[in-house]
């Protein structure tokens, strides 16, 4: 009898226990809703997104790049209106802004490349919502936009912004804070913002993955991370390590997705070559015997120029000192050699997992930014070009792969499910709907003519699509 009805029926079995188990908090109160998945409870989804016919509200906002979380009643997110952060929150049935909140300080500077000053996603219980601008930290409100507690965080060391977004958990507040330099886990008290417990990351530069639970059947609940070079458990009680897996690409962007006990983990960035630096080979002692002219034990950028490093400078040199010491070479190393990879990693060992762990990888046509999503037993990743590819979770084997036609496109949004449909928004604003299955095919595909950056959100008869405009909801 073959195994595969059975392990895709046993996974959907555990993806509903899952659901239920939070079946008390709102169905999408974080980044890419339950847990990360990008998979909804709801129902009465439509068909088609088309702006002429299917919007059932649409509200100007401030721009960014936050995704729309919600409760019963309420949507929230980020916003920056110039110089000032602010938390927006909208009437679900209706459209109208309930609420606006600035943050406590406003920008002294703008991320650099093409991220955006708003680019968390705000987490909610359905009691208070909680959001993280890097300029100020996390701040937390009721639903009605009192303030609650905040928490200053920061300034952080990335050279392209933060990413991240918090996570509600019981009674703690969980925000991972990679950054070149004194990287940890952060867990505070929902109810007064004190610290709890905050782990070191030493290991991890700038990243901007958001973590998930992993709830093992005979042990306490795990906290799993993707970061530089490794994927990481940490105890949710104590923020202890309980398990890591070595092997990822050199920066971190995307969710992992958890089903059962096998976690699909994804992680891809350029190589140094691609970005138009050459490849560091030689140990750091050799590079200072060749190239340490003034003999400090440093490299600055003039004595490796011919390195071509000044191109990507402020990606090597991490403190801003103006030269390379031994750790930021060897991570130059390290970038060097590191492989991109979507990971199918079986869990349940504890310390140091190893190759006998991962189940199967794939290493090409990976996506940059959008994260992998697990739906109906199939696992589905959207790259560039609108390329939407689905996998066999079992052995990793593509069983189709296929540009959405009339969305081919850049994508920066993740794939999201439900009510028996597939859901990808496009950079330039192309909302397709998509069948699901081994051979999906193409429901609807509809041009909203808006720049979008952030990942839908799902809610009962509604599909909330923000642009750098707007907050859409599309349904009856």
């Amino acid at each position: 009898m073959s195994l595969r009805p059975l392990f895709t029926a046993g996974l959907c079995a555990l993806s509903c226990a899952t659901l239920v188990r939070a079946s008390q908090a709102p169905d999408w109160g974080r980044f890419r809703g339950p847990n990360g998945s990008g998979v909804s409870r709801a129902r009465h989804l439509p068909s088609a997104l088309d702006p002429q016919t299917a919007v059932a509200w649409r509200t100007e906002v401030p721009p960014g790049y936050s995704s729309p979380v919600h409760d019963a009643e309420r949507v929230f997110l980020a916003a920056c209106d110039g110089t000032q952060p602010v938390t927006v929150c909208v009437d679900l049935a209706t459209g109208a802004i309930l609420w606006r909140r600035a943050a406590p300080t406003e920008l002294s500077a703008l991320p650099r490349g093409q991220n955006s000053p708003a680019s968390s996603t705000p987490a909610t219980d359905g009691e208070r919502v909680v959001v993280f601008f890097e300029s100020c930290g996390l701040s937390a409100y009721d639903v009605d936009g009192e303030v609650l507690w905040e928490h200053p965080l920061g300034p952080f060391r990335t050279p392209y912004g933060m990413g991240t977004s918090p996570v509600i958990e019981g009674d703690l507040v969980l925000l991972l804070c990679d950054q070149d330099g004194d990287s940890f886990l952060l867990a505070l008290d929902k109810h007064t913002g004190a610290e709890r417990w905050k782990t070191a990351r030493p290991e991890a530069n700038h990243g901007f993955s958001t973590p998930i639970l992993y709830r093992p059947a005979e042990a306490e609940a795990q906290i799993v991370v993707s970061g530089s070079f490794r994927v990481t458990a940490y105890s949710l009680s104590s923020g202890a390590r309980a398990w890591w897996l070595d092997g990822m690409a050199w920066q971190a962007k995307t969710v992992p997705v958890l089903h059962g006990e096998r976690l699909f983990v994804h992680s891809w960035m350029a190589s140094p070559s691609t970005l138009g630096v050459p490849d560091i080979e030689t140990p750091f002692e050799e590079a200072l015997e060749t190239y340490d002219g003034d003999g400090d034990g440093v490299l600055s950028a003039d004595e490796t120029g011919e390195l071509g490093l000044s191109v990507l400078w402020f990606l090597a040199d991490l403190d801003e000192s103006g030269a390379l010491d031994r750790a930021e070479w060897d991570l130059l190393l390290a970038r060097g050699v590191s492989k991109n990879g979507l990971h199918a990693v079986q869990l349940g060992g504890r310390g140091a997992l190893g190759e006998t762990d991962v189940l199967w990888r794939v290493r090409r046509s990976l996506p940059n930014i959008p994260s992998p999503l697990f739906y109906q037993g199939l696992l589905y990743i959207l790259k560039e070009g609108g390329i939407l590819t689905v996998l066999d979770p079992l052995d990793g084997k593509v069983l189709e792969a296929a540009r959405i036609e009339g969305a081919v496109d850049t994508y920066y949004a993740s794939p999201i499910a439900g009510d028996g449909k597939l859901y990808t928004a496009s950079h330039r604003g192309r909302l397709a709907v998509i069948d699901p299955g081994s051979d999906w095919s193409v429901l609807s595909v509809h041009d909203l003519g808006e720049t979008i950056w952030a990942t839908p959100a799902l809610a009962e008869g509604r599909v909330l699509v923000r642009t750098q405009n707007a907050l859409y909801a599309f349904g009856k």
